[in-house]
């Protein structure tokens, strides 16, 4: 496996190279860079399978990489290797993206280079640029079956665990099916004033909650939809219902 690294420490680079060898011998290392210019140069002239990349650089963040490129060029996968921290990290998770946290876990290292795939690469690239901007536009990107679907997350009245993947229920009527558990949108959402996981089958938005439903093990009531408290989580959602 061909690969550059991109990163503007000295430091880092010589880290990731040294356990890249020890670690990852089928990684042929062949260039280093240290700004991003001088990384698609490189890119152009080596032709890897892969490129580690580090995301916060002077200049050009590593972000920006696949805009200098036609996507009839780009036939190499990327490994982001970042030091991004809360509601980023959840963007990762969800856009499903290969990625290492500085300081690097060699554990992580070999899992990362085992996951290379190209044929995914750009359409979860287009879904971390999305999710990279949640703070700002509140929106999340969800994966499905057939497609990557758009959805204000103001407008998310619920999730439902359903196995392994999660029905999303919004505003307007419509139920999304995405290929996530429940787990990855709790983990999604913390942070979120609004979500809050009142059941083990529901993550639901409070601000669309019109009613407590004291009957049968009580209940929240959104729109027409009934959803489950669990006991020992009754206290802390009335409390942030109040």
């Amino acid at each position: 496996m061909k690969a550059i690294l991109i990163d503007d420490e000295q430091m880092a680079r010589t880290l990731l190279s040294g356990m890249l060898a020890e670690f990852c011998p089928e990684v042929q290392l062949l260039e280093q860079c240290a700004d991003l210019p001088s990384g698609i140069k490189a890119i152009r002239k080596q032709q890897p399978d892969v490129v580690f990349l580090d995301i916060e650089m002077p200049g050009h963040s590593g972000l920006e990489l696949l805009d200098f490129f036609n996507e009839d060029e780009i036939n190499f996968s990327i490994i982001f290797v970042t030091a991004y921290q809360q509601y980023a990290i959840q963007a990762f998770k969800l856009s499903a993206v290969d990625y290492l946290l500085k300081p690097i876990d060699s554990d992580d290292l070999i899992q990362a280079v085992q996951l290379v795939n190209k044929q995914q690469h750009l359409k979860k690239f287009q879904v971390l640029k999305d999710n990279l901007n949640v703070q700002s536009s509140k929106k999340i990107a969800i994966n499905t079956a057939h497609s990557i679907v758009f959805i204000q997350m103001d407008d998310i009245l619920f999730f439902k665990a359903d196995g392994a993947y999660t029905q999303v229920f919004i505003n307007d009527g419509r139920m999304v099916h995405a290929s996530k558990n429940l787990r990855h949108f709790e983990e999604l959402t913390q942070g979120h004033p609004d979500f809050y996981r009142c059941h083990k089958s529901y993550v639901v938005n409070i601000s669309h909650v019109t009613e407590y439903i004291k009957s049968d093990g009580g209940a929240l009531k959104i729109k027409n939809h009934l959803i489950g408290v669990s006991a020992e989580k009754l206290n802390l959602v009335l409390e942030r219902l109040r």
